[in-house]
């Protein structure tokens, strides 16, 4: 109830008593398990964080055959996009932005279960694949990083910004994890084949308006 009414009409227009009312329970309950508004909010964000993150991360993603490493970094990549490109996680990243200045510690919240959990555990798969001699790479968290903004920069951007519209569809997504992997590989990759690695570069398809 407190999710639905926080998405759709902000965080300034809900009230514990509006949550409350139609949760079906008694206001002073809801202030007994959360001291205020922003308590509830922060519980929210952090709880919906690492859901996503679960969902991607757990179990922890490993590569084990350098022969099919692109593949297994692909469905990683698709899963990660997959997860933020959901009208919920965008309209949620947007209250947390709006309340930043007032509430940081929400937006610090978003950044841990959710960004930061991502970039490290994208850091570690290729941390894997440098060990098997898929890649070769000097700052292992840093070209993780690249590749979490190849992959994320401009779907999140173009969602935040333009709304449901603007979250791309399944084959969409499959393709900016594609070209992101092109761009990657040809830095870092040194094997010729490395499990899906096409020599032709990816296309992105144009958005729909």
């Amino acid at each position: 109830m407190a999710e639905r009414q926080f998405l759709s009409i902000g965080y300034e227009s809900v009230t514990m008593e509006s949550i409350a009312r139609e949760s079906g329970v008694a206001k002073q309950t809801l202030y007994s398990h959360f001291g205020s508004k922003r308590e509830l909010f922060l519980a929210l964000v952090t709880a919906k964080t690492e859901a996503a993150a679960k969902s991607v991360l757990s179990p922890a993603p490993r590569i084990i055959d350098a022969g099919s490493a692109r593949s297994q970094l692909r469905d990683v990549l698709v899963a990660q996009l997959s997860a933020v490109m959901t009208s919920e996680m965008i309209a949620l990243r947007r209250l947390v932005i709006g309340e930043m200045t007032r509430s940081p510690e929400l937006a610090r919240a978003l950044y841990e279960h959710g960004p930061r959990q991502a970039v490290n555990s994208l850091a570690a798969v290729v941390a894997e694949m440098n060990e098997l001699g898929v890649v070769r790479i000097e700052h292992v968290h840093q070209a993780a990083t690249h590749l979490n903004w190849l992959v994320m920069g401009e779907p999140v951007n173009r969602a935040m910004l333009i709304g449901d519209s603007g979250i791309p569809s399944p084959p969409e997504i499959e393709a900016q994890v594609d070209a992101a992997l092109d761009v990657f590989f040809n830095a870092f990759g040194t094997m010729e084949d490395t499990g899906g690695a096409s020599s032709a570069p990816t296309r992105i398809p144009r958005h729909r308006s």
